[in-house]
């Protein structure tokens, strides 16, 4: 019974050390979309797609 406890713990923490690594990489990931994104919006000038009321106004 005792083995089986220590396999489990060791289970447990295998993946929690498995878990950790991988949303350390997703952490990264997510923070160089983040700042791709930040650049692109920067050099765009604002908003994204041109700008919406040019074609709202065509309507009579």
């Amino acid at each position: 019974m005792l083995w089986i406890l220590l396999f489990l713990l060791i289970l447990v923490v295998f993946g929690f050390g498995f878990t950790m690594q991988a949303l350390w990489w997703v952490a990264a990931v997510l923070l160089v979309v983040w700042l791709v994104g930040f650049a692109m919006r920067g050099r765009g000038g604002g908003r994204r797609g041109g700008g919406g009321r040019r074609y709202g106004r065509s309507r009579g």
